[in-house]
């Protein structure tokens, strides 16, 4: 997680309309990330929901294919897919099971997803039906006795299989094991089980896992790519402790290639959570983020790379009535432009790669893949937000960009500053007082941010164009744009449309004295984008 010094670039001033001006000097800032690594922008996939997401080889869902090629043709490199959650580790495996997926839904234990469930053979189909994507597969941890050591030795070849070198990017091993002792849907350890036990019980099952890939897929030894995420734990204040996993030896065969750890902001029925506080609350993802910090300079001795995992924005509370994110907050554009905020100060602040969680029927997914008696299939609020992300780093491939957190003092302004080869080449705004347009009088006027940027004059900027993340106001569901596009799932499958009614290729003059000012309504978002001479 080390700094950098980009040296003398730029000198900001933010206004806002209410206030005085805020210097905030990034002449030389400390505080940038390293560069940023490809694929920054990834996704983690709910197991049971990963057919529905991908669909098979006679049937895929290219509705899914167009959205993460989107993101994919914008940074650079396609999203890594993590296949995994609580899921994985309810997973077991009928070799003689026609269907990909048979699950049970016991509402007395969770209504969004089957908490019983087998697999076949043709589950492994799901795999083939996205050219150009790496996967991460979630094996089963969760279930001791026969029934997990007979699923984990018989789809471990299936996975390797289908998983050739150029689809494989790492394994996974357990979700969330830090909440096996104490899981809402029934304990699968012992309260005496501690991480000693853990990591003997992950070695001895990563041990018998290279023995079988060996025999089987000898090429993903050769080539390194028999290496994990690990320990995939659920947050910072569970039964076990991520610290004392590596004391313990976790990472004793050097297989280990990002430490993986997972984040959500609160849970879904917390007494409290509002769009506004929650959500809408730069404060609030500091706070969340940075205890992920404090656990990456103890473990900064590893050399490894700190990622997360699994993250979103709400998560499900313990009653089985509770939901994977609540209505008219995950699914907000209000969430969208949390998740803009979350995203590029885990960039700023040298998280190596976020995977945002999504699931069949989740309130806060991206988009719905399918539709089923719950949804219907569309695109999300949440999705125009990580086209947003995508578009703030820009390709990642073709120079080293790293992201500076711009510090505004505020709970609902956010700033960054992105940088290519060491010169500045993007600023990102995010404006997050709520602004409900349906309890808004007609002839009111939409609230607006001005910021002002003060740029050297012998830096030749005499223009900035800006891109604008858009919706009617924080509770709107649909109606969004970025940069006046709509990937709507009705109007081509996802892809990019842009749209009559939308402001698109906006551009802002420098003044002779290196000024330039933006105006950013409530609730949205903008990337100014500096046009160099």
């Amino acid at each position: 997680m080390g700094q950098r010094h980009l040296g003398s670039v730029l000198t900001l001033v933010a206004v806002a309309l209410a206030g005085n001006p805020i210097p905030l000097s990034i002449s030389s800032p400390s505080n940038a990330s390293e560069p940023i690594r490809e694929s920054f922008v990834s996704f983690s996939i709910e197991f049971s929901s990963f057919p529905d997401f991908a669909g098979n080889s006679s049937t895929p869902n290219n509705f899914s294919y167009n959205l993460l090629t989107n993101l994919g043709a914008i940074q650079g490199s396609n999203p890594i897919i993590r296949v995994g959650g609580n899921t994985q580790d309810y997973a077991t495996y009928d070799a003689n099971q026609e269907e990909a997926l048979v699950g049970t839904v016991n509402v007395n234990r969770s209504r969004d997803y089957p908490t019983t469930i087998s697999i076949g053979p043709s589950y492994f189909d799901s795999y083939n039906t996205w050219p150009g994507f790496q996967y991460l597969h979630g094996f089963n941890l969760g279930k001791n006795g026969s029934a997990g050591y007979d699923t984990l030795v018989g789809t471990v070849p299936l996975v390797c299989k289908v998983l050739t070198s150029d689809k494989l990017a790492f394994f996974t091993l357990g979700n969330e094991p830090d909440l096996f002792k104490t899981s809402a849907q029934g304990p699968v350890r012992p309260a005496g089980w501690d991480e000693s036990d853990y990591v003997a019980e992950y070695l001895n099952k990563t041990r018998t896992m290279r023995q079988i890939v060996e025999r089987d897929c000898p090429a993903v030894i050769e080539q390194g790519k028999f290496r994990f995420y690990s320990p995939s734990f659920a947050g910072t204040s569970n039964s076990l402790n991520i610290i004392k996993t590596f004391s313990s030896g976790l990472d004793t065969d050097q297989e280990i290639a990002f430490i993986d750890s997972h984040n959500y902001i609160g849970g879904a029925t917390q007494p409290g959570v509002t769009l506004q506080h929650t959500l809408m609350n730069h404060t609030s993802t500091v706070l969340s983020v940075n205890k992920h910090l404090n656990e990456t300079t103890l473990l900064r001795d590893t050399g490894l790379p700190y990622l997360l995992g699994e993250t979103n924005s709400l998560y499900k509370l313990t009653k089985p009535s509770d939901s994977q994110g609540a209505p008219a907050l995950s699914n907000s554009f209000g969430a969208a432009l949390w998740g803009v905020d979350f995203n590029l100060y885990c960039a700023a602040t040298g998280i190596a790669r976020v995977h945002m969680h999504q699931g069949t029927n989740y309130r806060y997914a991206s988009w719905q893949p399918m539709s089923t008696p719950n949804e219907t299939i569309g695109t999300k609020a949440p999705y125009y937000g990580n086209i947003a992300v995508a578009s703030f780093l820009g390709d990642l491939t073709s120079g080293n960009t790293s992201v500076a957190n711009i510090d505004l003092d505020s709970i609902y302004n956010a700033a960054y500053a992105a940088y290519v080869n060491d010169r500045l080449e993007r600023i990102a705004l995010i404006q997050m007082q709520a602004y409900n347009y349906t309890e808004s009088r007609s002839n009111d006027e939409r609230p607006s941010e001005a910021f002002s940027f003060t740029l050297p004059s012998d830096y030749g900027v005499k223009e900035v164009s800006v891109q604008r993340l858009m919706a009617n106001g924080s509770n709107a569901i649909t109606g969004i744009t970025y940069d006046g596009v709509s990937y709507n799932y009705e109007l081509d499958e996802g892809l990019p449309v842009p749209q009559d009614n939308a402001t698109t290729g906006e551009i802002l003059k420098v003044s002779e004295e290196g000024v330039v000012e933006v105006e950013v309504p409530w609730s949205s978002a903008a990337v100014l984008q500096l046009k160099w001479d």
